[in-house]
């Protein structure tokens, strides 16, 4: 399938546009070796549990909920207990756009590990073909957004953050993958009580898996690979020796923010 674009999708002014996935060292050698990406399931995301789930007040605001109304405030569990199961369709792999090294990312993302390179119009070409239903676009920030658009898509809030996450300037890659037998019921309990998320007791399928694994040409996609500041000192060795054993023709150095 051809790369889709969402509906308010986001693209950068440029193919060109540098982009960085920060990895541990063990995922950028699992990459080398099995020339597959990984993607995570949306709700997997452990930096942020509301991953893929608008604002309460949002969902109020769109359905006409009311705050404090017993029935109202037990739809609004209805709601977003669906949307936290409509999230496990998706899958997603996280890059951003380079602005410069800083610390922070290195320590959040890739500590003792790597940053691989590419480009936007890199990664958007090697994910064209796949079988699943695939998504690429620049990552929204702040909640202002969904108001003005007044939408209800699982999509556009995967693809929505809180402002305090926007110094990531995240693009995400999104295979989507739904379970053709959920029938979307998992939170609620016993006694027909919706919860704001799938109960433990009604545990999704044993085929829905945490990530997916999706064979790429690893050679078109990657234009670099950075060292972290952290990791080991033969980290640029090994990372050499995965580059001349694939017959890879970019560069392989520490980062700038490294200590001699």
């Amino acid at each position: 399938m051809p790369v889709f674009s969402y509906f308010d999708n986001l693209e950068p002014y440029s193919p060109d546009l540098e982009i960085w996935r920060f990895l541990p060292f063990k995922f950028f050698e699992d990459l080398m070796a099995n020339e597959e990406l990984h993607f995570t399931r949306a709700d997997r995301f452990r930096q942020d549990e509301q991953e893929g789930l608008p604002p309460e007040d949002y969902i109020r605001h769109v359905m006409g909920l009311r705050r404090y109304d017993p029935t109202d405030e037990t739809a609004l569990n209805h709601h977003i207990g669906c949307l936290a199961q409509d999230r496990e369709w998706f899958f997603v792999v996280c890059w951003q756009v380079f602005g410069g090294e800083t610390f922070e990312m290195w320590k959040k993302f890739g500590e003792y590990g790597v940053a691989i390179c590419s480009t936007y119009g890199r990664l958007k070409t090697c994910l064209d073909g796949m079988l699943d239903g695939t998504h690429l676009g620049l990552m929204r920030y702040g909640g202002d957004r969904l108001y003005q658009i007044g939408k209800y898509n699982t999509l556009q809030f995967i693809n929505t953050k809180r402002k305090e996450y926007q110094s990531e300037q995240e693009v995400r890659a999104i295979v989507e993958c739904p379970d053709p037998f959920d029938a979307q019921n998992r939170h609620f309990d016993l006694n027909m009580v919706p919860h704001p998320r799938p109960l433990d007791e009604n545990g999704r399928h044993g085929w829905v898996q945490e990530f997916k694994r999706r064979r790429i040409d690893v050679k078109a996609l990657l234009t670099g690979v950075v060292i972290s500041p952290f990791a080991a000192d033969d980290a640029l060795q090994k990372a050499n020796q995965w580059r001349d054993v694939r017959r890879h023709e970019y560069d392989v150095r520490r980062s700038t923010l490294a200590i001699d």
